[in-house]
């Protein structure tokens, strides 16, 4: 796969179009690499000029600000700063909404200021001057449920851009009762998704997918590596694996188009 660094880019006196920015999730956790590799492929397809930081990359700080350590969070924040102003990037596209949304409304005050969208939003944006196309494919005729991410929903307001991608796919796109800015959190935000369920009767994972089941989906499409996991917890807690998928939208249309 073609994926080059910004230090290669700066090497070769080059500046990207677009800083890719992978997140923790995206570069260790073995089901999130498969996203990151599926938009890569797409922003290949596209002819996309982009740069990842690689080993220059550290976590955003999202999960330690959300655990109440916002000490870690400046530290880990003015590292990223440093390290992407030095390379004058101006605009970065993520896969992860918490990534997202620290990026572009927590780093601004620290001195990072850049024009920050989440991987859906960079599509559409594709889809609109023609750089990709969108066929149905594989899943024609599927039904399909969208699981709203806090950090790009109700956080941020992004609710259409995700969707139009998925009716580009020429699928029934059926709504949970609980969606958009009335969606339900997944349970995997405010740095739950390191730490052990607290007691209760139930895990939030779980009444997320009793959500998605009831309206009897073939895939579950998410915008976030965390809600992907939740969901496919909450898919193996109800015994459904082999009737529902969990799919990021990447995953969707690198599928669709066989790339």
């Amino acid at each position: 796969m073609n994926v080059p660094t910004m230090a290669e880019m700066m090497a070769q006196g080059k500046q990207p179009e677009v800083l890719f920015w992978v997140g923790c999730a995206g570069s260790f956790d073995d089901r999130a690499k498969k996203i990151t590799k599926a938009f890569v492929k797409i922003l290949n397809k596209a002819e996309v000029d982009f740069a990842v930081l690689g080993a220059e990359e550290s976590c955003t700080g999202d999960p330690a600000k959300r655990a109440g350590n916002e000490f870690l969070f400046q530290m880990q924040a003015m590292t990223n700063i440093e390290v992407m102003n030095a390379y004058e990037i101006k605009k970065i596209v993520t896969a992860c909404p918490h990534c997202f949304n620290t990026l572009k409304n927590e780093y601004p005050e620290l001195g990072g200021q850049y024009e920050v969208m989440h991987h859906t939003e960079f599509l559409k944006s594709l889809l609109d001057q023609g750089r990709i196309t969108i066929e149905g494919g594989l899943y024609k005729g599927k039904r399909i449920t969208f699981h709203d991410p806090c950090y790009l929903g109700r956080a941020n307001e992004v609710y259409e851009a995700p969707r139009e991608l998925i009716r580009k796919l020429e699928v029934e796109l059926i709504e949970m009762k609980r969606c958009k800015s009335n969606g339900l959190c997944c349970g995997a935000g405010g740095a739950q998704m390191f730490k052990e369920s607290e007691s209760g009767n139930k895990d939030i994972n779980v009444e997320r997918t009793e959500d998605a089941v009831e309206v009897k989906p073939d895939i579950i499409a998410t915008g976030c590596p965390f809600c992907n996991t939740m969901m496919t917890d909450g898919i193996k807690s109800k015994e459904k694996e082999g009737a529902i998928e969990v799919l990021d939208i990447v995953e969707l249309i690198v599928n669709a188009q066989d790339l």
